[in-house]
């Protein structure tokens, strides 16, 4: 079996000169390699193309056969690296935690200790009679959160 950590290497040498980041790597039963990217902006299909190319000129059939997709991290896909919140910061994001509740509101800053999110929440001022919405930052540590992806709003 091809041994992960290769792939990686292999990978975030080939990135380091480019815009793009790994994502993840997998490597399921039959050798078949399944390689994510992202880019701050956005991964076009020739972005793709070269990294597999260039994985195919660096892994050998001969020794070891395998299949290999190499493509983009979905719009709709969960964040799996520090570097997806910091590209979204700004941007409406929904937010499983581990203890089951869901949270929907705009990043408001990622670091490698966890996220800040700002969600509206209504409230009744003393002596008000409706409730007004105001926004509060909720802080989260990566370990509190089970998912976070970008939320997609049709208006």
């Amino acid at each position: 079996m091809i041994e992960k950590n290769v792939v990686i290497r292999l990978v975030e040498e080939k990135l380091a000169t480019s815009d793009n980041f790994l994502v993840d790597v997998v490597i399921k039963p039959g050798n078949l390699i399944i390689v994510e990217i992202d880019n701050d902006e956005a991964v076009c299909i020739d972005d793709c193309a070269e990294l597999s190319r260039y994985l195919e000129e660096h892994l050998d059939r001969d020794v070891e056969d395998y299949e290999l997709e190499v493509g983009s991290a979905g719009i709709t896909s969960p964040f799996k690296v520090l570097r997806q919140y910091t590209k979204n910061v700004g941007n409406e994001v929904e937010m499983l935690l581990k203890n089951g509740t869901k949270q929907t509101g705009v990043l408001k800053s990622a670091d490698e200790n966890g996220v800040v999110i700002t969600v509206e929440k209504q409230i009744k001022p003393e002596g008000a009679k409706r409730k007004v919405t105001v926004p509060e930052d909720q802080p989260y540590t990566f370990d509190e959160i089970k998912y976070t992806k970008y939320l997609i709003r049709f208006k």
